[in-house]
């Protein structure tokens, strides 16, 4: 038994001279603390507030309403209706739909690989090669540039799309090679330290970092195209670009309002549509006030 060990005094004595004065309190005081619990984990911050998926949705909708009650209370002679019954305006706004999308799907099959190829070692020395090209088809005026293919492949919605495609790949590729480019070697150099193949480092490290430059510039190409395929009636590919001719060579009014107020719509509905694909596919970590 230690002799020197102390002994908390009993009821009514004085404490030992072994216990300094204040020992018992600071004990307590470090016990306190930790003891003291975590606080729990702030929940994330939502990426699409209610704000962004209703208010453009809505905006539009009301638009579209207000150039409806326009054009059925206006009077409209026999070729302004020949222009806009019949499934007329339906078949003129799915043409342009799909001329977007297939415009812009081949811009992403072209752009972004070949972004990727010309960010690689060997190949990096023809990125301003390719990069002048692509910004020769951008100065290019776009009924230029279709006037151009007509003479070389004929009239008719390929020859639309293509002009489109030229005319488009522009930001995605852009973009592409930005955001590689932008990546912290050392990031690279630390995947591959860990093993990761070439394959691995940039499917799982480069693309997820320059994910949100990718996007913004597919955002820029969906929103160009919208508005190029306008010209796609010049060239026998149809689209909302016929009402915006038929409108203006008949002095229709209602015509022309009508494919105007239609591609504008379309414009702002993929943009905002192209806008929450970018909020839901960036990653967390690069959020900007994450």
């Amino acid at each position: 038994m230690n002799p020197h060990r102390s002994v908390p005094p009993g009821p009514g004595e004085r404490p030992s001279p072994s216990a300094l004065p204040g020992e018992h309190d600071v004990q307590d005081v470090f016990r306190d603390e930790e003891e003291e619990p975590a606080p729990p984990p702030a929940a994330p911050r939502r990426r699409i507030t209610w704000r962004k998926l209703v208010l453009m949705p809505a905006a539009l909708a009301v638009v579209l309403a207000l150039t409806y009650l326009w054009i059925t209370n206006v009077h409209l002679d026999s070729i302004a209706k020949n222009s806009l019954t019949g499934g007329n305006v339906q078949l003129r706004w799915w043409q342009h739909v799909k001329l977007t999308a297939i415009s812009t799907f081949w811009v992403l099959i072209i752009a972004v690989p070949l972004g990727i190829a010309l960010t690689r070692r060997r190949l990096r020395r023809g990125a301003p090669l390719v990069t002048a090209l692509a910004n020769v088809g951008q100065a290019t005026p776009a009924i230029g540039l279709l006037a151009l293919l007509v003479i070389w492949l004929g009239i008719g919605p390929s020859t639309a799309i293509i002009g489109m495609v030229i005319y488009a790949v522009l930001p995605v590729f852009s973009n592409t090679v930005a955001g590689l480019r932008a990546i912290e070697p050392n990031l690279v150099e630390a995947s591959r330290g860990i093993g990761m193949s070439a394959m691995g480092t940039l499917t799982k490290v480069e693309l997820p970092l320059a994910v949100p430059l990718i996007l913004a510039g597919v955002r820029t190409a969906l929103v160009l195209n919208v508005g190029t395929a306008t010209l796609a009636t010049f060239v026998g590919g149809g689209g909302l670009g016929d009402l915006i001719t038929s409108g203006i060579q008949t002095q229709r009014m209602p015509v022309l309002v009508l494919g105007s107020v239609l591609t504008v719509v379309l414009a702002l509905l993929v943009d905002w549509l192209a806008s929450l694909v970018e909020v839901a596919l960036t990653p967390r970590g690069l959020e900007v006030g994450a």
